[in-house]
């Protein structure tokens, strides 16, 4: 049982130097062709064999509960939550390996952005599984320096650098604060163990201090507004791999990082419905920050990003109900959108990518690449040329726009139906402002799917080059998990309920 933890966690993270050396090793023996870089099939590799010791977990904590090891003094705590994320970790991460192999071919660097990858994805799930305050503030460190090498990846570009430099001063910034608050939790418990703290928190001054600085410092990375700022240009100037992982789970490790942060030193006390009442405040926030930023883009990919603050406004709105009102329907809804939104936005951004390669003549025949950005005007008349990735584009839009059957309505219902279940006149209010919220946003995903089914062909389309078949395949695969989320949302549950259930119990009085 212990074993397969410590494989789950380190299994990606021993790989990520092997997968360097391999690709710096193939460089050596073939100099001349990049093509024939080994770094890519070893990430992909590693990231298809995470799934081992994750099926084995999934067996074990079915049966026996959390799975609990230590490393030395490191404790590592296996739940439905840490479960939870380390699927979306392995499944986007797996996905996003196979689409860059096309996609990366050729780049200087490419077996780092392997390396960084899959080390990304281990410090993902170490963060889900940390068990003491402390290691939860290192893995999310972790995290973020892996991720930031990523957004830097094209250092030669000034725009590049720049959204390099914002996300580096604010998740420094966000680190600090989060530090300060683990302080006074360890000042006022005398334990960092995040199970003792549970048994030990009163609703001190103090911790109220503390739940203040992680819910600050975990919210620069969650793109809480305001402290989103970072967000648009990060994901827009990353590769579009990582810009999926960016969007589909990076913000969400921060988020869980706060929950877990805020559960901890909510104890047995009433403290925690305050936290419920400020995260349902900052959902409805972001559902109309992001909503309002994302209409007056023009950019494909800035448009996505500032989308992604409205969705994580759907998720904290649903734990925000949790929390506060004790329903278990919004955990389980709000959690059930962090795994479609991950699966729905990585799609987008995958589908954006692949026309982004095709449009700008990303992969030319000598090698030389060209890393533009995509205008919604380039995208007319795509679907002509582009079948497959303008369909996938436009059924990841529709998700999230939440239009049914797709798997975006589907948790959004489920968290409008757990805030009407309250039957508090705030909560009604703010439920109906994010329905609100949900049909606006078609206001800006609706103008790109008609983009890609115009009659006329933009330019771009015209003198576009071939997307390559293993480029389509992630794209195929994302696409009908979200329709079978949709078709069948029960389907997910064997994950969003866990979940839920982990959550909640670490809140306690619930």
């Amino acid at each position: 049982m212990e074993n397969t933890v410590i494989i789950l966690i380190f299994l990606p993270l021993l790989a990520s130097p092997l997968i360097y050396l391999l690709g710096r090793l193939s460089l050596a023996l073939q100099p001349a062709d990049r093509s024939l870089n080994l770094a890519k099939w070893a990430a992909l590799l590693a990231l298809l064999a995470g799934w081992i010791p994750f099926v084995q977990a999934v067996q074990q904590f079915s049966s026996a509960g959390a799975l609990v090891t230590r490393i030395g003094g490191v404790a590592l705590r296996l739940d439905g939550l840490s479960l939870l994320l380390a699927a979306v970790a392995l499944g986007l991460g797996g996905v996003v390996a196979l689409f860059s192999v096309p996609y990366m071919a050729g780049e200087s660097g490419e077996e780092k952005y392997y390396a960084m990858l899959t080390a990304m994805v281990g410090m993902m799930i170490g963060l889900g599984s940390a068990g003491d305050l402390f290691n939860l503030w290192v893995w999310f460190e972790g995290m973020a320096v892996s991720s930031y090498l990523l957004v830097v990846f094209y250092k030669e570009e000034p725009a590049a650098l720049e959204a390099g430099v914002k996300y580096v001063v604010q998740s420094a910034a966000g680190s600090v604060l989060v530090l300060i608050g683990i302080a006074l939790t360890l000042a006022e418990t005398g334990t960092l163990d995040l199970m003792e703290i549970h048994t030990r928190a009163a609703g001190s001054p103090l911790l109220l201090a503390a739940g203040a600085l992680f819910l600050t410092g975990f919210g620069v990375k969650a793109a809480l507004v305001p402290l989103h700022t970072w967000l648009p240009d990060a994901h827009s100037q990353a590769p579009s791999g990582i810009s999926a992982m960016l969007s589909g789970v990076v913000i969400e490790a921060g988020l869980i990082a706060m929950l877990r942060s805020l559960a901890a030193i909510s104890g047995e006390s009433r403290s925690a419905a305050l936290w419920g009442l400020l995260l349902m405040g900052f959902g409805a926030l972001n559902m109309l920050f992001g909503n309002l930023l994302a209409l007056r883009q023009i950019q494909v990919k800035r448009l996505l990003a500032f989308s992604s603050l409205s969705h994580v406004g759907y998720m904290v709105f649903g734990l925000g109900v949790a929390i506060w009102a004790g329903e278990a329907a919004g955990a389980q809804g709000g959690l059930f959108h962090l795994l479609n939104h991950g699966l729905m936005k990585g799609l987008a951004f995958l589908a954006a990518g692949a026309l982004l390669y095709a449009l700008s003549g990303l992969h030319a025949a000598n090698g030389a690449q060209s890393h533009g950005s995509l205008a919604i005007a380039d995208l007319n008349g795509a679907a002509r040329r582009y079948p497959t990735a303008s369909l996938a584009f436009s059924l990841a839009l529709l998700g999230l726009g939440g239009l049914p059957p797709m798997a975006g309505f589907m948790s959004k219902w489920q968290i409008f139906v757990a805030g009407f279940n309250t039957h508090s006149t705030a909560v009604l209010l703010l439920t109906g402002f994010a329905a609100l919220n949900s049909v606006v946003s078609l206001a800006y995903y609706a103008p790109l799917v008609n983009a890609v089914y115009r009659k006329q062909p933009s330019k771009a389309v015209q003198h576009g080059v071939p997307i390559p078949r293993l480029m389509a395949i992630p794209l195929a695969l994302l696409a009908a998990v979200v329709l079978l989320f949709g078709f069948f949302p029960g389907l997910a549950e064997w994950l969003t309920g866990p979940a839920a259930g982990s959550l909640l119990s670490a809140i306690g009085g619930f």
